[in-house]
């Protein structure tokens, strides 16, 4: 007999010295003696139920008692589900037998033979090998498929596991969605018909639903899903009732913030609509994720002290007779001190290995087993690979109401890999296996391969009229159809409102001061009033709505809460008081930026997966979106997401006395690298009506998978109207990206008509116009140098439009110059840029620039200050605007620099210190 670890040995010393101070000496044994047979009886004579009741009754008084419980927020390790409350299987368990055996060869034969093709695609086989049973239980029995003809409000949603992206596609293969060459290019792209590594959306657009392989992602935006569709129900939109959101995901992958973040807002708001299925298989990429202690354990804590339904599923039904005859608690105890890097030492090695390192532990161990050969010990499988265990635990979190159900499935990495790979450290980097090991996955499985087909590695599918098939097709015709399947685009698109009914004021402006903030919150108050686009249009706020002067909405449309308001508002007296309702509009997420972008998500994507198209406004600060919850992001462009992210108080000098990790000098640097999003940095209020226009357009009515990001600031400023009064001049300009304000003709005319001795073109974007405009005058006043001032609305759009001719232009491709090339090319003079973000932005559009090009930005750590000084000392107020401009004018012999000399003493004298801020 060998004794388990040191490591083992640690632990047992610690639940030993746990349990010593949990439970002090009996000081009347035969008291306590009856209260156990009176819980006893009530089990025996009333049920389960009735004991669960009658034991959280009494816990509850305890504690209005004053006594506190000692226990721990962990169960013993085993089943949730005890055999005899186990529901009958309602499978065909040799069918699919069959069937999960074709699928793991499938799975496993695509990323073998794109690995001895190619050496470098890789692919992974142990986490399907370890996910297959969880997966096709839910496929044969419970994943709902939304009804024929695409009805809104039909149909489950199941966020897979990435790495197990093989085994669905295997699925799919024997469905007849994917044929073989699919599976032959696995990996591979771009020369066929490819299939993606991981669900991508956008790789894969009428397949995959939910992008889910940057690790965490799944998780929270499973919940804020689930959650969406009550707030669709809630607010009668559309009917969800019955459809359940089903989450897969690794145990290693709830290390992540993401994952577990966002626990409580599932059991506070009641999601019964959301199951989590945890595949613990105890491994993550390089080793176990809970060497020296249970991740089932702590997970289970974890997801108790949230608030959420448990249920256990760990041991598979071979276990079922060792625990009927374990009478002593010889196995539970054996487990309780049993860490997780042990059992996957158990579960690398064979049968005789166990029977002396599990249970050659003691006397009683060894009896338990005494009647199993190796080959019997060797087969004991864990919960995870046991479909009847499995289908009880689904059916039971279907059933569970009023929390959210995690069910954690105990696995192995690797399942049936045999010695090469089942439970091994290398696992996860598993990409290819040997003849041996083939032909040993082969008679594992039962598979009606030659050792031909096992050497060359061949699909296999049964045929059309075999039972296997004929039951696959039963099964999903009995759910409704095949899943994943993604909806391109939604039945009906809405009817986007003249911009004369939510925008006129910004057209028509006269002078008046607000933010481009304001001006953004006034157009979305007018579009919640829209009796079609009203509905549709989804307000979300982290935790500045009042910030962003949103307040009215409170009263106008209601802050969404699944309760109600149960409460007197502390403000209940004022015109904008805290208004909470089941009907309420507006999604307030609290502190939680990655919780608010999730909320958009699930609304940028309704169209797809509800078939209704709605129109989200997810307003927050600048700074803290891409670069605080850029992957989020990413999954939103990945999943094809239609909306509007609002950059409020945007810049690195419009929010001056915030300081550093509060000024934004970079988002648009970010969403310039994601190709379906339109990024903007209005400066006008007119400018925001006229992208915000385009943007529902193009996203709600000609249904485009693109969305927006819209940078505004909070700093109020006269508004001009549009020039002219007629928008139509301007938008394509606009939405281009560059266009000259409306002085510049004039501007032009005297350069012509006068002696004046140079010309200068002064780009401004966003918070800094305002200095840009500033700088001509001051060019014109102090040098008598005309200058013409252009608002760039996008670097972006300039760079991809420049891009675009380029690529046209290599390839001898029908093009014209870049817009931006077009637009600057009849100006005359340098041509100096200025916005509030780092230079990088403005240099996207160098190489498209037609002249003597010179860029200011804000590149550096923000400080406090007020506006102004920190324009100052960012170098992009009027002042450096000016002294840039002349330095252009002396480069190319325009005029003397003794001019730039006294224009640098006239200006810099009193200059901030440590301009050059990149330096600190």
């Amino acid at each position: 007999m060998t004794d388990l670890s040191s490591g083992s040995k640690q632990l047992r010393s610690l639940d030993l010295q746990r349990a010593e101070r949990a439970e002090p000496e009996d000081a009347d044994p035969q008291e306590t003696a009856e209260w156990l047979e009176a819980l006893d009886a009530v089990v025996a004579h009333v049920g389960r139920d009735r004991a669960q009741f009658l034991f959280d009754k009494l816990a509850g008084h305890a504690l209005s008692l004053g006594v506190e419980s000692a226990r721990t927020n962990v169960t013993p390790y085993q089943n949730t589900i005890p055999f005899d409350q186990q529901p009958r299987y309602p499978g065909n368990l040799e069918l699919e037998e069959r069937l999960a055996g074709a699928l793991r060869w499938n799975a496993l034969a695509m990323v073998v033979r794109a690995n001895q093709a190619y050496g470098e695609l890789g692919g992974h086989i142990a986490s399907y090998a370890s996910a297959a049973d969880l997966f096709e239980v839910g496929f044969n029995h419970f994943f709902r498929a939304a009804a024929p003809g695409g009805e809104e409000g039909t149909g489950d949603l199941v966020y897979f596991q990435p790495h197990s992206s093989p085994g669905v596609y295997a699925r799919a293969y024997l469905e007849g969605f994917l044929s073989e060459q699919h599976l032959q290019h696995y990996r591979r792209e771009i020369g066929g018909p490819g299939l993606c590594s991981y669900p991508h959306p956008w790789l894969m657009p009428d397949f995959w639903q939910f992008p889910t392989g940057s690790m965490g992602i799944g998780p929270i935006n499973a919940i804020y899903q689930a959650r969406f569709m009550r707030y669709l129900a809630n607010r009668g939109l559309v009917q969800t009732e019955g459809r359940k959101v089903w989450g897969f995901f690794g145990d290693g992958e709830m290390d992540e913030p993401e994952s577990t973040g966002a626990l409580s807002i599932a059991a506070r708001e009641g999601l019964d609509n959301l199951v989590f299925v945890i595949n613990c298989n105890l491994q993550r990429l390089d080793g176990p994720v809970r060497s020296n202690g249970r991740i089932i354990d702590e997970l289970e804590a974890h997801f108790i002290g949230a608030g959420w339904n448990v249920i256990k599923v760990v041991w598979g039904s071979d276990w079922d007779a060792l625990f009927s005859r374990d009478r002593t608690g010889a196995l539970l105890r054996a487990f309780a001190h049993t860490v997780d890097g042990q059992f996957q030492t158990f579960s690398a090695n064979d049968g005789a290995y166990n029977r002396e390192r599990f249970f050659g532990q003691n006397p009683e161990l060894a009896a338990l087993a005494a009647q199993l050969s190796d080959d019997d010990i060797d087969r004991l499988r864990r919960g995870g690979h046991d479909v009847r265990k499995l289908h009880a635990a689904y059916a039971k979190a279907l059933a569970h109401r009023g929390q959210p159900t995690v069910i954690l499935a105990k696995t192995m990495k690797g399942f049936g890999m045999g010695t090469s790979g089942q439970g091994r450290m290398t696992t996860h980097q598993q990409k290819k296996l040997g003849f041996d090991d083939l032909k040993a996955f082969r008679d594992r499985f039962r598979l009606p391969l030659t050792d031909e087909d096992v050497e060359q590695v061949k699909f296999y599918k049964p045929a059309d009229d075999s039972p296997e098939m004929q039951y696959l097709h039963a099964r999903r015709a009995a759910l409704g159809g095949y899943l994943p399947r993604r909806r391109k685009v939604a039945s009906t698109g809405l009817i986007v409102p003249p911009m004369s009914s939510w925008g006129q004021f910004a057209l028509d402006s006269n002078g008046r001061e607000m933010s481009t903030t304001m001006a953004l919150v006034r157009m979305l108050t007018a579009l919640l009033k829209d009796n079609e686009v009203g509905p549709r249009v989804v307000p979300i706020v982290a935790d500045e709505a009042r910030t962003f002067g949103m307040a009215n909405m409170f009263r106008q449309v209601g802050i969404y809460s699944p309760l109600g308001q149960l409460y007197e508002p502390e403000d209940l007296g004022s015109m904008l008081y805290y208004r909470e309702d089941t009907k309420g509009q507006i999604l307030e997420e609290g502190i939680s930026e990655a919780g608010a972008v999730s909320s958009w998500i699930a609304a940028a994507t309704s169209y797809s997966v509800h078939n209704l198209p709605m129109l989200p406004f997810y307003i927050y600060y600048s700074m803290f979106g891409f670069q605080r919850i850029g992957d989020l992001i990413w999954a939103a462009a990945d999943q094809r997401a239609r909306g509007f992210l609002i950059g409020a108080t945007s810049g690195k000098t419009t929010l001056g006395g915030e300081g550093l990790q509060h000024q934004d000098g970079t988002s648009h640097l970010a969403a310039s690298t994601i190709p379906n999003c339109r990024a903007y940095d209005p400066a006008f209020a007119y400018e925001v009506a006229a992208i915000v226009d385009e943007g529902m357009r193009e996203m709600v009515e000609e249904q485009r998978d693109v969305f927006y990001y819209v940078t505004v600031m909070n700093e109020n400023y006269a508004q001009p109207s549009v020039p002219g009064g007629d928008l139509t001049m301007l938008r394509e300009g606009i939405l281009k990206g560059i266009y000259p304000l409306g002085a510049q003709a004039q501007a032009q005319e005297q350069a012509a008509a006068s002696e004046v001795s140079a010309q200068v073109q002064l780009l401004g974007a966003g918070a800094i116009l305002g200095e840009v405009i500033a700088a001509q005058q001051l060019l014109k006043d102090d040098w008598q140098i005309e200058a013409a001032v252009w608002s760039v609305t996008s670097f972006t759009e300039l760079q991809r439009d420049g891009m675009t001719s380029e690529r046209n232009a290599r390839l001898g491709e029908p093009t014209e110059a870049p817009y931006v090339t077009k637009a600057l090319e009849a100006s005359h003079g340098p041509i100096i840029a200025a916005t509030d973000y780092v230079r990088a932005v403005p240099e996207l559009i160098r190489a498209y620039v037609p002249r003597h090009y010179v860029t200011l930005g804000t590149d550096g750590f923000g400080r406090s200050d007020t506006r102004q000084a920190l324009r100052e000392f960012f170098e992009v107020d009027r002042k450096s605007i000016v002294i840039a401009a002349l330095k252009a004018l002396v480069d190319e012999g325009a005029i003397d620099a003794s001019v730039l000399a006294e224009a640098r003493s006239k200006y810099r004298s009193d200059a901030p210190v440590g301009a050059a801020s990149w330096q600190c």
